[in-house]
């Protein structure tokens, strides 16, 4: 449906099973009708089990932007979430090896813990990583302005402080050294209205 009437679309995914559908992305591409962000939290396939156990291991997510880049998908990368004092330092290899693979941008979002989200966290921190578990906490805290979660708009998404300006300063240097700079957008103008409105007693 959405190939048949043009419709824009952009994906974001922590999964290789949106190649799948890599021939109805690569035909909306042609005309700038699609766009997928492929999330990677971590090269480490050790802290991948243990994180993210219900999707694709990292090497399946390059895979995937290089399946998508070479059908002519435009592709980025999400680093999200970003945990400090677990996978900070990653960044910069992710930031290279998604490059590498055919991704063409690149975002981040540092953790943030709403609710009972915070509890599950550090329970899961706890039996995991407890060496880090203090360490992990505190630097979310210095980033979420004394507390596991920052429900602000504009703030929640980079958090504010001391460790949020040197986390965007080493991203953004990443970044650039990598080459993903660029700004992908979606082109509207080829989208067809599917038919007449119907009535609402036909």
């Amino acid at each position: 449906m959405l190939a048949e009437f043009r419709n824009p679309v952009g994906m974001i995914t922590k999964n290789h099973l949106i190649t799948r559908d890599v021939d109805i992305l690569a035909d909306l591409a042609k005309d700038r009708a699609s766009l997928v962000m492929i999330s990677v939290t971590t090269l480490d396939a050790d802290v991948a089990r243990v994180m993210e156990p219900r999707t694709s291991s990292p090497r399946r997510r390059l895979d995937a932007i290089r399946t998508l880049t070479d059908a002519g998908v435009p592709v980025g990368v999400m680093v999200a979430p970003i945990i400090p004092g677990l996978t900070d330092h990653e960044a910069p290899a992710i930031l290279a090896a998604c490059a590498e693979a055919g991704a063409r941008c690149a975002g981040y979002v540092p953790l943030r813990l709403p609710w009972a989200l915070a509890q599950l966290f550090e329970d899961w921190l706890g039996r995991h990583f407890p060496d880090r578990k203090d360490k992990i906490l505190n630097r979310i805290r210095s980033l979420r302005g004394g507390k596991l979660n920052d429900p602000n708009f504009v703030t929640r998404m980079h958090g504010q402080g001391v460790w949020a300006e040197q986390l965007e300063t080493m991203f953004n240097l990443a970044k650039r050294k990598a080459g993903l700079t660029e700004k992908l957008e979606l082109d509207a103008s080829k989208f067809r209205v599917p038919g007449g409105q119907m009535s609402l007693f036909s």
